[in-house]
């Protein structure tokens, strides 16, 4: 490996050799050494340097006191031995960009277009006017008019250029955006090194070559370096080995860490060796070549990891490019890695991509009918009906024709396909990450800030999150006596006083202190462990203090460490006697330790028997009434080993954590955050539960639970223990069964005592299960390394900024900056936003897209010729896309948000009242339009626009037309702000000024584009008269606004919803190709249409047997109360053996002609007798 890299120094590694003088090693011999691991490392590290003081002496640093921090000496260490830093990739230019968007294939057809018709209006073939070719330049005045037939051309490639141009900026700001939020994660990444015998924090990329780290159980190591020191050390080295095992680290064996792996457990110091590129992190980046060819490398992982999503696209039509246009649109969002636990769709994306596909299918099928008619009708008239015959100077008259109707057709296409859609999408997430920031909320992961609006469940540590995470010692057990509050230290025996303040002092990380306040008279600040910190501030309040002890006993010094990891929940340190015999010092939670003591100091300070029965009252007495008060509880305790016994075996840990002499117990209280119980009843009320999932005892964490508000006086909740859990959930093999898990999580509140597995087999058990309407959707809080899995399992993973270990927030998706829990809420808040920013754009875009393509499609049938012309629609389509997804897609969020329950998994996009609204409009707007078309001149006393020649100019009429039509659009964007059906649609609009800028803006540009865009707009310039009129027209909206909300939603029975997620059929085949790469649900979309028509052959068989079926329970379940449901209700009962998602959509009609929608939900009042079921059995053997 080295041989590769040896001969191109890394971008910043300088050529070795003129440093030598500074420093006794070069960066390759560094870059060697640290590619051996364990024996051979050791033995090379003796050999060449004696030890590792040697390498330190050599590196000009040492061990002790660190490096002196003099800029000119970590200059010089910068030239040697480079940076750490290693440089991202390069981003991609707006070119590349603007490359990318004209992939679009509706640009490109277009684009095509308007050259043919380029082409061909420059082309005048002799005799081309003859009167032989029927009226083609009929109504031309003049010479110079008919040479105009450039313009629509050239108009139609300028708004593709700004189409792209637009698209390329978005592209290119979002990229900016994530590349500054990026930059400011990675400056927020601190590490802690030794500087002058000071212990300071310093950003990652200052680190250099010779620095002293310290690390710790949870950090990421940010450059290779060699162990000095290590109590108990063991590192996660899978990132870069692929080996799961934890690796134990070592003077004696194994003294190499590498940079990018985690420390599972211990602490230490390490001296840095390699940095940047030169680190082994870096040598890998250089081998993939990351800086340039990256991208490919990347592209390639993405299609592989979604499986064979890539590889069988069926049908190679447009519509299956378009749908993969906008999948690659919407992968365009930072692509998360497919890691062990199988990520969905964010849900929203799910539900949009399959609606992008329907909508660009039914689009697909008119552009094609229409360029079918406008060519047979025109075929028809002029060589049937007229009975020309086609002459060969004609030809590229005809032609010029047919490339007419081709970029009518395609208009129609471009009007109908959404494109604008993954730019909504985009446009509302980066705003809303913009303005998270602002709520404490760093997102990682863009479509997390969606999913969190879907959020059904939270499962929230305790520590930290619900409570301030500032630990303070209340009560005490010392010496026979529970006292209520500190004692004062003359209380204490003097021996028993000095055995806790040293077991305490130096049994705890010498990383942990508390430092005086930064303010006056502000608290004192808490540095490391808090529990460690609050055991600290009792050594003070008993008027001690630790730091003498520590600088007397110093890390060097101590014999061993046992860390405090999940699964001991202790921590003990040994210390060498002089007579050679050991004293150990431990704490840990009071139930585990007092386990293991045999014996307690009495108030004499001399050490009595502790038998069982003795710790059972004690349990009684103290432990239980200090949890009870919300307190947890911790025990100190020692142990001696004589030097005559020799030295003990200290792996086996079980013997020497045993006959302990149990010092004290201490109740520490963690008070609740003041603000948390508020924010709690906020979810509540939004029909989000909230989980507390904690590793403190059930007394505490019950306490606790109460006084946030998860848990509620007279309510029937569960609060289990781990243990508890585990019993229940697990059978006798000690799997886990989601039945059986199903049972318990329902009610569950509280998890105490929970491991990180607890937490994470819960947080899976929950996403999984089909209990209830709609599939939870889980969001999970997390600081400790621990807690990764959960973390990544979670829909949504919450990282804690201050407390969190690098590990679990590389894990998460969000990070809290302030540890708060109301984050959270202000989180879920944002998330609804954007989906309710998606669903108003949806609303706007789908009526325009109703009107526009039934105009264009009758009016091209009807007059030859599209009322709208290609550049009117693609203007249309910019109002439309592009700023109306930024006017819609920017509304702030409000407080109201919190009052409804979530939408869940399977909750359709565009909701009845929406659809009632989308087909509202478009009737009132095909009134108006049509009536224009065709009697609008008339009203106006114009000159009819109909049958217009070829080139002939632009008429008043269809300028009114086009007119009327912007206007209303720009009116129902106004309406499109409410979507559940609120009266008051101005309501907090001036809070949005970017709404109100892109309103006035676009009404601006219409009036230039009207009175100016002439022949390149087909428009031609209004009088006053007329432009009230439209005005006016365009008014009309609100109030036919007005006029639809009053219409109750549930009378119209017809409507149907559009663009579900996954409903619970496919959840279950989603189960049982669990293994199989994931497919993704637009390429499903696509291939389902190859099965379809075998389906229709059956259903009507199927349709039969169903109505026949439902018959008998009709008829009983119209005596019980009939509850109106849709279809997707039967669906939605797990009774029913899943019917394929087609025949779920299409109601079958019973004879009576009444829709299946007026018959009783299966719900159990409403089945007759057991016999549904049965006739799903059938339907489901009948359909394929």
């Amino acid at each position: 490996m080295a041989n590769n890299t040896a001969d191109h120094p890394p971008g910043n590694s300088v050529a070795e050799g003129n440093h030598d003088g500074d420093f006794g090693v070069t960066t390759m011999e560094l870059r060697d050494l640290m590619e051996l691991r364990s024996a051979e490392a050791v033995s090379k590290i003796r050999d060449t340097f004696g030890d590792v003081q040697g390498i330190c002496r050599r590196l000009k640093t040492s061990p002790i006191e660190g490096l002196s921090g003099n800029p000119v000496d970590l200059e010089k260490r910068h030239a040697a031995f480079g940076q750490n830093f290693i440089p991202p990739k390069k981003p991609k230019t707006f070119l590349q960009l603007v490359w990318e968007a004209l992939q679009d294939v509706t640009l490109i057809i277009l684009e095509v277009a308007a050259i043919i018709s380029l082409g061909l209006s420059f082309y005048h073939p002799p005799g081309g006017d003859s009167e032989a070719c029927g009226q083609v330049s009929g109504g031309a005045e003049d010479e110079g008019e008919s040479q105009a037939g450039w313009i629509e051309g050239a108009a139609i490639l300028f708004s593709v250029i700004i189409v792209v141009l637009v698209t390329a900026f978005n592209d290119w700001s979002k990229e900016k955006q994530f590349r500054g939020l990026q930059s400011r994660i990675e400056q927020e990444q601190k590490f802690t090194v030794i500087r002058k015998g000071q212990v300071i924090q310093i950003p990652v990329a200052e680190i250099v070559v010779g620095d002293i780290a310290q690390i710790k159980y949870g950090d990421l190591l940010p450059a290779d370096g060699i162990l000095i020191q290590g109590n108990d050390l063991k590192i996660d080295e899978s990132s870069l080995t692929g080996e799961s095992d934890h690796v134990r680290k070592s003077l004696e064996k194994d003294p190499m860490l590498l940079s990018g792996t985690h420390v599972m457990e211990g602490s230490g110091r390490m001296v840095v060796s390699a940095v940047g590129l030169n680190s082994q992190t870096g040598i890998i980046f250089t081998l993939l070549g990351a800086s340039e060819n990256d991208e490919e490398k990347k592209v390639k992982k993405t299609k592989t990891q979604d499986g064979i999503a890539l590889e069988i696209q069926p049908l190679k039509s447009e519509e299956a490019a378009e749908s993969e246009e906008k999948e690659e649109k919407e992968e365009a969002k930072p692509v998360k890695k497919v890691n062990v636990t199988k990520k969905e769709k964010s849900v929203l994306q799910g539900k949009l991509t399959r609606l992008a596909v329907q909508i660009g299918k039914a689009g697909l099928i008119m552009s094609a009918v229409t360029v079918i008619i406008l060519i047979l009708y025109f075929v028809i008239d002029t060589f049937g009906i007229q009975g020309r015959p086609w002459l060969a100077e004609c030809t590229p008259i005809y032609i010029q024709y047919f490339v007419k109707f081709f970029i009518i057709g395609v208009t129609v296409l471009v009007v109908a396909v959404p494109e604008g859609l993954p730019l909504a999408v985009t446009i509302s997430l980066a705003y809303s990450v913009k303005k998270m920031m602002k709520d404490n909320n760093l997102v990682r992961h863009l479509d997390a800030c969606e999913t969190m609006g879907n959020a059904t469940a939270i499962c929230s540590d305790k520590t930290g999150t619900l409570t301030m995470n500032r630990m303070t010692v209340v009560q005490a057990y010392i010496g026979d006596t529970h006292y209520k509050t500190v004692p004062e230290p003359d209380i204490i025996k003097p021996e028993t006083l000095e055995m806790m303040v040293n077991s305490i002092s130096i049994n705890s990380a010498y990383t942990t202190k508390i430092l005086p306040p930064e303010k006056e008279g502000g608290l004192p600040r808490h540095v490391g462990n808090k529990t460690e910190c609050a055991l600290l501030g009792l050594v003070l309040e008993l008027k001690r203090d630790y730091q003498p002890i520590r600088d007397e006993i110093p890390e060097e010094k101590l014999y061993k460490v046992y860390t405090f990891n999940s699964s001991r929940k202790s921590m003990s340190t040994v210390l060498k006697n002089a007579d050679g015999g050991f004293c150990m010092y431990s704490k840990g939670a009071s139930e585990i330790i007092l386990r293991k003591c045999s014996r307690i100091l009495d108030a004499q300070g001399q050490p009595r028997v502790f038998k069982p029965k003795d710790r059972e009252e004690m349990v009684r007495k103290v432990i239980e009434p200090m949890a009870c008060d919300g307190l947890r509880t911790i025990c100190v305790a020692y142990k001696d080993f004589p030097a005559e016994a020799g030295e003990p075996d200290w792996d086996s840990e079980n013997d020497i954590l045993n006959e302990l002499t149990c010092i004290a117990v201490v109740g520490i209280e963690d008070p609740v955050r003041p603000e948390v119980p508020e924010a709690i009843s906020k979810c509540q009320r939004a029909g989000i539960t909230v989980r507390m999932v904690t590793g403190d005892n059930i007394n505490t964490a019950r306490a606790i639970a109460t006084k946030c508000g998860i848990l509620l006086p007279g309510e029937d909740f569960l609060c289990l223990e781990g243990k508890e859990f585990n019993q229940q959930i697990r059978n006798d093999k000690g799997e886990v069964e989601q039945e059986r898990l199903d049972k318990v999580w329902p009610k569950l509140r509280v998890l105490a005592r929970s491991s990180p597995t607890d937490k994470h087999t819960l947080v899976k058990g929950i996403i999984d299960s089909t209990v209830g309407e709609t599939r939870q959707v889980v969001a999970v809080t997390g600081d400790g390394t621990n807690d990764g899995p959960a973390l990544k399992k979670a829909d949504v993973g919450f990282a804690m900024g201050i407390a969190g270990t690098d590990v679990a927030k590389e894990a998460s998706d969000i990070i809290l900056t302030d540890d708060n829990f109301t984050s959270i809420v202000k989180a879920v808040m944002w998330g609804r936003n954007v989906y309710d920013s998606i669903s108003k754009f949806l609303q706007f875009q789908l009526t325009v897209n109703v009107v526009a393509v039934i105009v264009a499609f009758t009016g091209a049938c009807i007059t030859q010729d599209s009322p709208l012309k290609a550049v009117q629609m693609l203007w249309v389509n910019l109002i439309m896309d592009t700023l109306a997804s930024l006017a819609l897609a920017t509304e702030p969020p409000t407080e109201s948000l919190l009052l409804r329950k979530p939408y869940g998994r399977n909750k359709p996009l565009i909701s009845r009242t929406m659809m009632k609204n989308i087909l509202g409009h478009a009737v009132y707007q095909l009134v108006i339009i049509f009536t224009l078309l065709f009697a609008g001149e008339k009203f106006f006393d114009i000159d009819s626009g109909r049958n217009a020649p070829l080139h002939a100019p632009p008429s008043e009429h269809y300028t009114i037309v086009f007119n009327v039509f912007v206007m209303m659009q720009l009116f129902n964007e106004v309406n499109a702000r409410k979507i559940h059906g609120e009266r008051n649609v101005f309501e907090g609009i001036y809070r949005n000024p970017i709404f109100c800028s892109v309103v006035l803006g676009t009404f601006i540009l219409q009036i230039i584009i009207v009175q100016l865009g002439g022949k390149p707009f087909s428009c031609t310039a209004l009088t006053i008269d007329q432009w009230l009129w439209c005005v006016f027209i365009g008014v009309g909206e609100l109030l036919w606004g007005q006029l639809i909300t009053a219409v109750p939603t549930h009378r119209l029975r017809f409507l149907r919803e559009a663009g579900h997620g996954t409903t619970k059929e496919e959840i279950h085949e989603e189960e049982m190709t669990e293994g199989v790469d994931e497919i993704d649900h637009a390429e499903m979309e696509l291939r389902r249409g190859q099965i379809l028509w075998f389906r229709g052959l059956n259903r009507i068989q199927t349709q039969i047997k169903v109505v026949n079926a439902f018959r008998s329970s009709l008829y009983e379940g119209l005596e019980s109360p009939v509850s109106r449901n849709s279809i997707h209700n039967f669906m939605a009962h797990p009774e029913f053996l899943p019917m394929s998602e087609e025949e779920a959509r299409i109601p079958p009609i019973s004879e009576t002609g009444e829709e299946i929608e007026t018959l009783p939900s299966a719900s159990p009042g409403a089945r007759g007798g057991g016999e549904p079921p049965i006739a799903f059995h059938n339907s489901h053997e009948l359909s394929i």
